[in-house]
């Protein structure tokens, strides 16, 4: 069905599983997927108030647990993106490597999602392809 599909992890939540199973039915033989997750970086108001390598202690381990959850996934490779905002971040990706299919779990909307938007909102709105929402 899909020869590129990127699935969009939040290595925190756990559903990590149902997306990617979701993106091994969606993509074509022959066809690839990629688990991204992405680093966001306290901000420097935050930083002052942190170890001198928290920020670097935090990375690395945002890299390391991305690599536990693909180690052994036949087919799967992953990237780890560093950006304030998940969606922009996932929706500039998928955007500039031709990716036809994004994979996003969403937990059903709460009030402040209402006026501030979820990381899924942001990537059914602004993605240039198919995106497929996995509620929760």
């Amino acid at each position: 069905m899909y020869n590129n599909i990127f699935v969009a992890l939040s290595l925190e939540h756990g559903i990590s599983d149902l997306a990617l199973s979701a993106a091994r039915q969606l993509v074509s033989e022959g066809g690839k997927i990629t688990a991204i997750h992405v680093y966001e970086p306290p901000n420097s108001s935050v930083l002052a108030f942190l170890e001198e390598d928290a920020a670097e202690k935090s990375h690395q381990r945002a890299k390391s647990l991305l690599a536990e959850r693909v180690k052994g996934e036949v087919g799967i490779s992953s990237v780890l993106l560093k950006g304030q905002s998940a969606g922009h971040s996932i929706t500039e990706y998928a955007n500039t490597h031709n990716a036809d299919c994004v994979v996003i779990a969403s937990h059903r909307p709460g009030l402040k999602d209402f006026f501030l938007g979820s990381t899924a909102a942001r990537v059914v709105r602004h993605a240039h392809c198919a995106v497929h929402v996995l509620r929760f």
